[in-house]
């Protein structure tokens, strides 16, 4: 490839690696090498988001093979997100300082590893702590691959494809992880959903180490460790607190100590960051009524997304005696829907702004929770089916204007970090719903195959509480996105940051946010 070829192409000359587009059979004048970087960046977040969703479906077959309770099902599932809660921010600043193609495939080994470790984990404890060694990996590899993306595509008209290529991943992930992993899960077995990962893992990083090219920011933000100490405080203790509490007793010290050490390390938080220069956590955004509201959706959203899936798992296989692959097939309603409103939702976004697809995927969420309210052991699958598309188009409606409202009224040098704090609302509110939504559930008693008489009304019943958190979080997100999301709220959040502005370094981690 030539020197002049390599600048049209949106990559530095120095960087363009010859035979890049013959690794992939093809010759370069064939192929905008471009997309090649593309189409690795969205393998590696497809991967990642298969493995979240579809370990859903296993989760049943991994509390029946390891002799696992509800709370440790929770574990599994949260210690995943939990770990990406706590240090997206940071790890969106380490491919900035230390090379993006660096942490992506560095995070994409690290993500096999953790994957091939989990497929052989004797017990539901090193089963959570292999989880946890897989999430240090996704933290690199998710936000590095939106900053590569954004780095290749220089023409902000191709740069918004490509994001909306990238962005569209998530629902594909999401439609395509439950069938996926219960295919696997009922053929092969509950170990098969990590191992999957393994070769593609692989086959992403040889790809990567060939078509990717290599970049850093100017100046990257400083790092924060105090600010990155007292985040993981915040989310272990809460998180800790929520799922444990069940169990321990919601008043029993450790409960009690655990939400009071959470409370000391979120005022911490916010004090140590005011005196930052360059903060982890940027509290002021928090003054920008878009952001606030973006926050606030991406968290009571997610909640809602995961905390159903979670819960609903169990009650497809555990109260109808649903296999795996079952469970799959009945909830890809939901998932088809979150894929094709993702679409339609950025279409909304460009024609009408953010607030009317977040108001609507607000109601709709709500609404798929009061038809869910009545649920029973022998609920009709159409009802069921209705219940999940209704659902499926409020999640996907909800999701892609998010970190559109984040950035509205942002300086543009401060849009990434203000995307990169969505993205982390997201990843909490994630934990949160396993977390909150799995410990409504935890008193059940979970027995060795398929529940029935009793047992089964029981966790049906304790399910109702679920889907009322459901309606609540619907509720929140629409409310919110009529009350802070619109031409009032920009406007606002224009005229605090031109008088709050102050001379700071440029944000050098625009790449830190995730779908």
């Amino acid at each position: 490839m030539t020197a002049a070829s390599g600048s049209r192409s949106g990559i530095p000359a120095g960087i363009a690696a010859p035979g890049v587009i013959a690794s992939f059979g093809l010759g370069a004048r064939a192929v905008d090498r471009r997309y090649a970087v593309l189409v690795v960046c969205s393998m590696s977040l497809f991967m990642a988001y298969i493995d979240s969703s579809g370990l859903n479906v296993a989760l049943p077959t991994i509390h029946r093979a390891l002799h696992a309770d509800v709370a440790d099902l929770q574990w599994v599932a949260d210690a995943y997100l939990l770990v990406l809660a706590s240090l997206l921010l940071l790890s969106g600043s380490m491919g900035d300082r230390f090379g993006r193609r660096r942490m992506f495939t560095s995070g994409l080994l690290m993500f096999t590893l953790g994957s091939a470790l989990c497929s052989v984990a004797p017990s539901v404890e090193t089963l959570i702590a292999f989880r946890m060694a897989q999430a240090l990996g996704g933290c690199l590899l998710v936000p590095a691959s939106l900053s590569i993306v954004r780095q290749v595509f220089t023409d902000p008209v191709e740069r918004a494809r490509a994001l909306g290529v990238w962005s569209a991943v998530f629902g594909l992930g999401i439609a395509a992880g439950p069938i996926i992993g219960g295919t696997l899960v009922t053929s092969v077995g509950w170990r098969s959903v990590f191992w999957i990962n393994v070769p593609i893992g692989l086959l992403t990083w040889w790809l990567a180490r060939r078509t990717v090219p290599e970049s850093r920011a100017p100046r990257p933000r400083a790092f924060d460790p105090a600010g990155q100490l007292l985040m993981i405080v915040v989310f272990a203790t809460v998180t800790y607190g929520v799922i444990e509490g069940s169990s321990a007793g919601w008043g029993s010290a450790l409960i009690v100590g655990m939400f009071c050490a959470g409370g000391v390390g979120l005022v911490l938080l916010l004090v140590v960051e005011r005196r930052r220069t360059e903060p982890l956590l940027e509290a002021r955004f928090f003054r920008s009524p878009p952001f606030s509201a973006a926050t606030v959706i991406a968290v009571t959203s997610f909640m809602a997304l995961f905390g159903f899936l979670f819960v609903n798992t169990l009650y497809l296989q555990d109260v109808r005696g649903d296999s795996a692959l079952a469970a799959g097939v009945m909830i890809l309603p939901a998932t088809a829907a979150i894929a094709v409103c993702c679409i339609v939702a950025g279409n909304l976004v460009g024609r009408f702004g953010s607030r009317a697809p977040m108001a609507a995927g607000g109601i709709c969420i709500a609404a798929g929770g009061a038809m869910l309210l009545d649920l029973d052991p022998v609920t009709s699958l159409l009802r069921l089916a209705a219940c999940y598309t209704i659902l499926g188009c409020g999640f996907g409606l909800v999701n892609p204007p998010i970190t559109h409202t984040a950035v509205s009224g942002m300086p543009p040098e401060r849009a990434g970090v203000a995307a990169a704090i969505a993205s982390t609302a997201r990843q909490l509110g994630s934990v949160l719903g396993v977390a909150v939504m799995g410990s409504l559930v935890s008193a059940t008693s979970l027995g060795s195959g398929h529940l029935s008489g009793a047992a089964a009304d029981r966790l049906t019943t304790a399910s109702h509480l679920a889907w009322a958190v459901l309606i609540a979080c619907g509720a929140v997100c629409t409310l919110t996105a009529m009350a802070c999301a619109g031409s009032w709220g920009v406007r606002t959040a224009a005229r605090v940051y031109k008088e709050s502005r102050r001379e700071q370094p440029g944000d050098a981690s625009p790449g830190a946010a995730t779908a």
